[in-house]
Parts: structure tokens; sequence; C-alpha cells
């Protein structure tokens, strides 16, 4: 099924401004939020729809991407949003929306639920990391597999993400009886009414820390290298982002660990130009080969191929390669190669030489077809020497 159209979701227009878009967000977010619509599924995805439609929306540079080139812009990122996009995900990302700290409207009313969390407990969730990839023309056209050392927080060995010497030094909060979480009830003109926050004694993890880790001083993360393996799609572009889940920094104490995003660079080729989809070729080609006619090497992504110059080709004549270009991300369609061509006028002549080309000069098929406003390239080489 294909899908909506960002703005059409949230209901906004192209020239709408970040405080018109976080509005709208926010309407339906309030109006789809599980915790007013129990067990309706239809209105979950109408929920992850809409954070998906604002996570893009809301940040200019991947903005910018969808309006250039649609869904496909936002598919490059490889994944981690959309159809796959969990609530966990989405109050981590957004719970300021609200304006509050739980990340749920309706936690005060409903008894909690926003936020991340794990078995009814707040968990942290790993900050996201940015990293740069260079790509050869080469590269982006076939797509690639790299491996990447990153330098980043990893989880602790000594104790293997908990913070804690040992199982020994851990205790349930006092505070929260383990939930994660206090209740308070206050007297209302309207009534009582029972209020859930996360527990300020444990920070809505429901353990707390006897002894703390050695190697790690009871943050279950220490600074370490990882390679990673990014397997980079054919067709991306300078700019664009891809998404890795999880590959960004580790949590404290267990928690869900951030993402990673590749940023895209092109490494400039050293004939080839890219155009889009397609590749650009500038063939300089001599007079005598345009005139009688010549079979070329030129380079494409792919090696060598030969092209045909017809006799009598013209400079400024556009030669198409099908098939020869960058193909378009998540799609079989692959761009073309154009091959400009541009007659070279020498610009030293032997005695003999231009003997030659004034006795030219004068016959008929070397002069401007009639209707053309143009010197013939005779003319126009011989006010270049003089």
């Amino acid at each position: 099924m294909a899908k909506r159209d960002f703005y059409d979701i949230l209901g906004v227009t192209r020239s709408s401004s970040a405080d018109e878009i976080k509005k709208a967000y926010r309407k339906l977010a309030i109006k789809y939020h599980p915790d007013k619509n129990p067990g309706d599924k239809e209105a979950e995805e109408k929920f992850k729809e809409a954070a998906e439609a604002y996570e893009i929306l809301s940040n200019p540079e991947k903005k910018q991407r969808y309006d250039q080139f649609g869904h496909a812009g936002t598919s490059a990122s490889g994944g981690g949003y959309g159809g796959h996009m969990n609530m966990d995900d989405i109050f981590s990302q957004f719970g300021d929306i609200f304006g509050g700290g739980g990340g749920s409207p309706f936690e005060s009313f409903f008894g909690g639920g926003g936020g991340q969390s794990r078995g009814g407990r707040r968990v942290a969730r790993g900050t996201n990391l940015r990293i740069k990839v260079k790509l050869t023309l080469e590269e982006i056209a076939r797509g690639v597999e790299k491996k990447i050392k990153v330098n980043k927080q990893v989880v602790c060995n000594t104790c293997d993400g908990t913070g804690a010497k040992d199982r020994s030094s851990f205790h349930t909060c006092n505070t929260c009886g383990g939930s994660g979480s206090v209740r308070r009830v206050t007297n209302t003109i309207l009534g009582q009414m029972q209020t859930t926050s996360t527990c300020p004694t444990c920070n809505g993890e429901g353990t707390q820390i006897t002894s703390k880790c050695n190697s790690c001083h009871g943050d279950g993360v220490v600074r370490g290298e990882e390679t990673i393996s990014i397997n980079i799609p054919a067709g991306v572009s300078e700019g664009m982002q891809l998404s890795m889940s999880g590959k960004g920094n580790a949590a404290p104490r267990g928690g869900m660990p951030g993402d990673l995003i590749i940023l895209i660079e092109e490494i400039p080729h050293e004939t080839l130009q890219r155009e889009g989809n397609n590749v650009v070729y500038d063939l300089h080609i001599s007079f005598i080969d345009a005139t009688l006619g010549s079979s070329i090497e030129v380079p494409t992504i792919d090696g060598k191929a030969k092209i045909k110059i017809d006799p009598g080709t013209q400079g400024g004549k556009i030669l198409r390669l099908k098939g020869k270009g960058v193909p378009e991300v998540n799609s079989y369609h692959r761009g073309d190669q154009l091959v400009y061509v541009n007659i070279w006028t020498p610009k030293a002549l032997s005695r003999d030489e231009r003997d030659l080309l004034e006795k030219l000069q004068n016959s008929p098929n070397f002069k401007p077809q009639p209707g053309k406003n143009e010197k013939s390239f005779f003319e126009r080489m011989k006010e270049y020497f003089e």
C-alpha cells in the first residue's frame, strides 16, 4: 500500500511554519493516543502515522529531502520509523510535544503509560550518534557494504551493563516499591484526583544500587569502539541520511540504545559528473572526427563504452547512453549517461596545415547551412588565430 503524503496526514501545507506543524501533530497525537483509545488498533496506527510524518516534517534537513524526493528520500534512511516505529520511540522522541516530562498527555488521568518503559518501569535511552561516510560514484551506483569503526558508549563488560558491583548490590526502591512510579491523591472541587509520576528516588527504574561497579561507576556504560557493518543501498546522494536502529550509544543500566545516523558524502569523480540520476561526460573531439565520423571510447560507471560519432556531428550535440547512470533508491529504474560533444580547436598549425584549411575554406560544404546565423568552423578558427 502506498504511503500517504505527510502533509495530508497532518493537515498542513508545504508553506506551514514549524509551529503550525507542531500544533497539527499535537492535535492528532492527543486524538489517537493509546491511553485514550485502549485496544483500538486503527487509532494506534494513525498515532504512529502522525508521529512518522512529524518526525520528517519537523526536521529541516529531512523535510527538504522529502520535498525534493518524496518518500524515496525517507525510505533511504534505513527504516526505523513508519510501520516499524514503536511507542517507546515516539514517546522518547516527542515527549516534549505534550508539555510534560512523561511523554503522555493523559498520564495524570490514566495512571501513567508514557515514556519508555519495560515491565512497567522507565528505562533510559542512549543518545543517537552521527557519522559521515564518503562514497565514490561507483559505490553509489552499485550499493556497498562499509565496515566502520565507531567510538561510542558501549555496555560495560564488568557488570554486563547493570552498573552494580554484583547482584547483591540491588535492592527494591523503598519509595515506589519497585514499580518505578508514585501515585498521589489530591482533593479538588471536583473530588479526589489521582496522579501518577516517575519515582524521584530511582528515576523510574524500580531498583537502587548500594555498591556500584568499579569500571563504569554505576553507569553501566563505558567508552569503547565497535566495528559496524553498514549496508548502503544503491542510488543514495549527497546529504542523504541513513538510520540504523539501536547502533548508537548504549544506554545506562540496560536501557534502549540510541540510533546511528549516517550522513552520505559523495567523492567527486575524475571525469564524470552526476546530475540527479543521470551521469554527464564532456567529450572533446577534433573537427576531423566530427566531420568524417568516428568510433570513440568514453568512461562510464561500469567501465569503458564505445560510442559512434556520426559524420557531420555538430558541437553541442548530446548523445545518450541508456541505463548507464545511477539507479533510483529502492527502485529498478536507472538513469542515463549524457555525453556532451565539444569540438576541439587546435591552437597551433603548421604552414602546410594552414594552407590546407584555407583551400577548404572556400568549399561550399564548409559554409554555414542556409537559415542558420552562425559562422563556419574555419571562419571562427581563422579569427582565433588572428
